[in-house]
């Protein structure tokens, strides 16, 4: 039996969110605050990536896999830190973290989440 994909969020070049199968694939999410800096900015994706899953049925102990983009890898250790408090202990997803030029010269780090919805 087919399942139709559901789109969440559809703009004319992507959609934020599309949910089949009982799995919820993010587009990269980006800082929207205007802070120059990797905690901000980390903080802000994060919370909207909390935002995303909720909207989807899911929340952050269910993420499958996350991929980290980061404009200069030196800012690992920071981002780390909101990271690693803002990870459910015992349910840290696995992860790859890697520098790459990102669309906005004003963005440090961009998410993409992969997660499984709530039954």
């Amino acid at each position: 039996m087919s399942q139709d994909i559901q789109r969440m969020h559809v703009g004319a070049r992507l959609s934020e969110a599309a949910i089949f199968n009982g799995v919820v694939y993010l587009a990269g999410m980006v800082p929207e605050c205007e802070a120059t800096d990797i905690r901000s900015q980390t903080a802000d994706v994060l919370q909207q990536i909390e935002q995303r899953l909720r909207e989807s049925n899911s929340d952050k102990t269910r993420i499958l896999r996350t991929q980290i983009f980061l404009k200069d890898i030196a800012d690992i250790a920071a981002m780390n830190e909101v990271w690693d408090a803002w990870v459910v202990a015992g349910s840290a997803p696995p992860r790859a973290t890697v520098q790459a030029a990102l669309a906005n010269p004003v963005y440090l780090i961009e998410v993409v989440v992969t997660a499984a919805v709530k039954p």
